[in-house]
């Protein structure tokens, strides 16, 4: 259930494009394929169109990561502030929860750019319900690359958002187009 008291905020997660396996490179230096080239920029697309542009945006010092939020956000006019966290590179999801806890109360609309298992295990901890019915069955069976998940949930600040009480609004999975 939502909490009713405070402003409408929404955590949009993104888990990084699809990375590339090159041989010898450490896994936090790994860099994104082909299709996770492509589908970076979808996925920017796909955040504007759907009006969840972010106020501050949080993103894992891995290189997917930071590859993934550079060409999501380059789609969008004026990109937010970001923050790279070294602690949300194979964070579990009460560790992804912590740092989101530290938001400042201005921002709205928070993104998450991150890692799995983590971020699928924090959706699916903070998801109450969803406006879809199988949203969540969804996540729980894969949150593949690129995926994104919308929770909304009333709040006075980003301390409040605890597990069961965000509402899934939104769960898509963009795609570029091949050349």
């Amino acid at each position: 259930m939502i909490e009713r008291a405070g402003a409408l905020r929404r955590l949009v997660v993104l888990r990084h494009a699809k990375s590339a396996w090159p041989a010898g490179v450490p896994d936090h230096d790994r860099p994104l394929a082909a299709r996770g080239l492509r589908d970076a920029p979808a996925a920017g697309h796909a955040l504007a169109d759907g009006d969840c542009l972010p106020g501050l945006a949080l993103c894992s010092t891995a290189a997917r990561a930071r590859r993934t939020w550079e060409l999501a956000s380059a789609q969008w006019g004026t990109p937010p502030p970001v923050r790279l966290d070294r602690r949300l590179y194979a964070a579990e999801a009460p560790e992804l929860l912590d740092v989101v806890h530290e938001v400042s109360t201005g921002v709205e609309t928070l993104l998450l750019v991150g890692h799995n298992p983590g971020l699928e295990d924090l959706v699916l901890t903070l998801a109450g319900d969803s406006l879809d019915d199988g949203a969540l069955d969804q996540v729980r069976t894969k949150f593949p690359t690129s995926a994104i998940a919308v929770l909304a949930w009333r709040g006075p600040d980003w301390r409040a958002l605890l597990p069961g009480t965000a509402l899934l609004t939104s769960l898509l999975v963009p795609r570029g187009r091949k050349p």
